[in-house]
């Protein structure tokens, strides 16, 4: 009886911590899409999504990177965004696509490297797992640009090489941003982990 209790009071905090971490996502997303960070809106919601994904695991992490990307998605479709508007009315299935494998992978690496290396050192599986996110975001968000929307980069670059406007000219300050922010915010990560973990025993 003791341990069905258990598990019910477990699943209980697993749902209200990602109902909660959900919210936030959302928000930060939303307020973040009118940064003056253009022609792409930086990412702080990432923070979150790595708390959920220490927390809960890797498809809590998925799944919080999942939410993220379908925020992404609608900024895109309202034109809040104005670069993610334009790669959508290039191709909106593929716009998608992106958004959505970005997002959710980034939320399951950070998931997969906090788990491996927090149980040597739950500060190093923190600031990597913190270090992961916008390099998965980012990383597969350009390789996509590149492989489908290369007419779109071309023209957007000019007579610049599209690698170089694609790392640097679009995306080299927001990523910069948001992996400094993630790195300055590793130690308060592991302080709201362990917070909340304490509290829900």
């Amino acid at each position: 009886m003791t341990k069905a209790k258990n598990t019910q009071q477990s699943k209980t905090f697993k749902l209200v911590g990602l109902a909660i971490l959900t919210a936030i996502i959302v928000v930060l997303q939303v307020i973040t899409t009118y940064f003056p960070t253009k022609p792409f809106a930086i990412t702080l919601a990432l923070i979150p999504i790595v708390i959920g994904a220490a927390l809960f695991g890797k498809g809590a992490g998925a799944y919080l990177g999942a939410v993220f990307s379908v925020v992404v998605i609608i900024m895109c479709v309202i034109g809040a965004d104005a670069g993610g508007a334009m790669v959508w009315n290039a191709n909106p299935f593929m716009c998608v696509v992106l958004c959505m494998l970005k997002g959710s992978l980034a939320g399951f690496v950070a998931g997969l490297v906090y788990n491996a290396l927090s149980k040597k050192n739950q500060i190093l599986g923190a600031v990597a797992a913190a270090f992961c996110a916008p390099i998965v975001n980012t990383g597969i968000f350009i390789i996509g640009l590149l492989l489908f929307f290369r007419e779109t980069l071309q023209a957007w670059a000019g007579d610049t090489d599209i690698l170089f406007f694609a790392v640097i000219g679009l995306t080299g300050i927001n990523f910069l941003v948001e992996l400094g922010v993630n790195m300055v915010l590793a130690p308060v990560i592991v302080r709201i982990i362990n917070a909340i973990r304490k509290s829900s025993k």
